[in-house]
């Protein structure tokens, strides 16, 4: 089949990736793309947010499944056009991805299919603010109602700041602070069966230690040693199942990748948040352990015949990614710096190097082009080995600047 995936980042590159080594893709292109995407499909320059230049796209390519990878593009209505056009979508529409475009909506989705999550307020007024700071107290949990890429959510113990954030947004949801580790879990659906991957965690905060601001993700691994067996099981039942029932009930039925952000908390599993699509980093790491191949399952889900596929088939092994941020990540980026050293890097033992901002300059050199710039990824036979692994091609990339933290996945190999 020809397949046409819609983004530019590290998780396109994942996912082009798989699709690259699946025998049933006879061509693969991809829109807009980066320098590294560029080594496996053919790249189109389109702006993915025009539905309807996207949808040109498709049709002169004869796509046979297209993948819409970012939210930005879903929650404009991407997916939409190209249904109009009749393709195969893997991707909800605009009125089922407001689940990660309004985090208000998915609370209220939440609540009418008794999904477990924090208590929250909806605040749009000064005094609303105070009130649900208050009410909740320290730690805060301030998250911007709207998509914010990965950075609008702010968790401190400082009032102020916790206010400041809130009053710099238009609408906020103010909520409860869940203790307990996070685990992210991707879903395929095609608005009625779901289908549960492989759950990964990863690591929001730019410095080791978990501190530092929070950023659109600095490393993942997976599977989780410490999580319990049933986990997967449980979320499918309580949490992802019911969420499709309820947007299906509701008219605008869910179909594509379903992301649950998890709280493993002291009183049992709560969702964090929802999002429409792949997760990035975490995507990087369950694909590198996904052994069923991709493309028959992301068309059976844009075609409603998920209930017909096998089960999934997982390397018993393990995968850590490790994101290299440009200087000043998750501020103002630096970009055009040349990076050096990616095919030392993947050359390095059962590792390989996915572009996220990339470009090429004048001189056709690699360099910098946005804030997470690679995702470094490696496998093993545990997560001590893919590791060390990860971090040894890490070792053998140059980017003036640059900054990744050290300590990815490093209590979960310790056990």
């Amino acid at each position: 089949m020809k397949v046409l995936v819609i983004g530019g980042g590290a998780r396109e590159h994942a996912l082009c990736r798989a699709l690259s080594l699946d025998p049933d893709v006879s061509a693969l292109h991809c829109a807009p793309g980066n320098a590294g995407i560029a080594d496996v499909a053919e790249l189109h320059p389109v702006d993915a947010l025009d539905g309807a230049a996207v949808a040109e796209l498709a049709a002169a390519l004869g796509a046979d499944l297209v993948v819409v990878g970012p939210e930005a593009p879903l929650v404009a209505g991407v997916a939409d056009a190209l249904r109009e056009r009749g393709f195969p979508v893997f991707g909800p529409s605009a009125e089922a991805a407001r689940l990660e475009g309004s985090k208000a909506f998915a609370k209220d989705v939440m609540a009418a299919a008794n999904v477990p999550t924090a208590r929250s307020y909806v605040c749009t007024t000064p005094e609303e603010v105070d009130e649900a700071l208050d009410a909740f107290g320290a730690p805060y949990v301030v998250k911007d109602d709207g998509l914010a890429a990965g950075k609008g959510v702010v968790v401190t113990a400082d009032l102020k700041t916790a206010r400041e954030h809130a009053l710099a947004c238009d609408r906020v949801v103010i909520e409860e602070f869940l203790d307990g580790p996070e685990v992210s879990l991707f879903a395929l659906t095609d608005g009625e069966t779901v289908v549960p991957l492989q759950p990964a965690q990863d690591f929001k905060r730019a410095l080791d230690g978990d501190e530092g601001p929070n950023t659109g993700g600095m490393g993942a691994y997976s599977p989780l040693p410490w999580a319990s067996p049933k986990l997967v099981d449980e979320v499918l039942e309580s949490v992802l199942q019911p969420t499709v029932d309820e947007l299906r009930r509701r008219g605008t039925p869910f179909s594509g990748l379903l992301y649950a952000g998890l709280a493993l908390t002291s009183r049992g599993v709560r969702v964090i948040e929802f999002n429409a699509r792949f997760g990035d980093p975490e995507t990087q790491v369950v694909l590198a352990r996904l052994k069923t191949p991709l493309a028959g399952l992301l068309l059976a889900a844009a075609t409603g015949r998920l209930a017909e596929v096998p089960p999934l088939r997982w390397s018993d092994g393990a995968a850590v990614t490790v994101v290299i941020a440009s200087h000043n990540y998750p501020g103002t980026p630096r970009t055009g710096d040349v990076i050096e050293g990616l095919p030392e890097a993947a050359a390095a033992e059962e590792a390989y190097v996915l572009h996220a901002g990339t470009a090429r300059d004048a001189e056709g050199r690699v360099v910098s082009a946005g804030g997470r710039v690679l995702s470094v990824t490696a496998t093993g036979d545990d997560l001590a080995t893919a590791r060390e692994r990860a971090y040894a091609a890490v070792s053998r990339i140059r980017l003036d600047g640059s900054h990744h933290r050290t300590d990815i996945a490093e209590q979960a190999a310790r056990g």
